[in-house]
């Protein structure tokens, strides 16, 4: 029965004017809502409560599930969109990245290896890789606040609740517990250190 359903759903996205990349491997829900000019690769599963815009495209096994994705997103491949998430006009998502209970704003990218949960970036924000939003303390869920045009810096850790302010600047490999002033650098890594003409222990 499923496959019959799936069947019925594929076609009809299809007459919509959806392109697929290998159908027959697509997942869709009854309720599942596309715009117009969307692309969608092989191996994608869209779970229930998902709505799509203008000019998305979906890459290879990326899973979405009760989110709003509006007009001229990328997202993908290896990509997971969880529950209560917006990603606005223009934004994307790369691969091996997952969000949850979070808006990413206009323009704004997220491009590999990243966890961001229950945070609000806003707009033409670039989330380096590696980077995650440190949200649960053990007891509850605490939000993370990336404002305008802020760059995080790869492999950082933001510990919420926190909040980035606009133009500012977290350096790579940064733990930050404290808020960012606008238009600031913030920065937290030890001293490299380097022995000269050293000698490493031989077996």
């Amino acid at each position: 029965m499923e496959v019959i359903n799936q069947n019925k759903l594929r076609k009809k996205f299809i007459k919509l004017g959806v392109k697929m990349v290998g159908p027959e491997t697509i997942f869709f829900s009854k309720d599942t809502k596309i715009g117009k000019k969307v692309t969608i690769e092989p191996y994608v599963v869209i779970g229930s409560k998902v709505k799509i815009g203008n000019n998305v495209t979906i890459k290879s096994f990326s899973h979405l599930e009760s989110c709003t994705i509006e007009s001229k997103v990328e997202i993908g491949p290896y990509a997971r969109i969880r529950p209560n998430t917006i990603l606005k006009s223009g934004s994307k998502v790369g691969n091996f990245v997952e969000i949850k209970k979070s808006t990413l704003g206009n323009k704004s990218k997220v491009n590999h290896l990243s966890y961001v949960g229950d945070t609000i970036i806003g707009k033409s924000v670039n989330i380096g890789a590696g980077t995650i939003t440190c949200n649960y303390d053990g007891v509850n869920k605490n939000k993370t606040r990336i404002k305008d045009k802020a760059f995080i810096g790869s492999n950082s850790s933001l510990v919420a609740p926190i909040t980035i302010n606009e133009n500012s600047i977290v350096g790579a490999g940064s733990v930050i517990t404290k808020n960012v002033k606008k238009k600031s650098l913030a920065l937290t890594r030890s001293p490299q250190l380097e022995i000269k003409n050293y000698k490493r222990k031989k077996k």
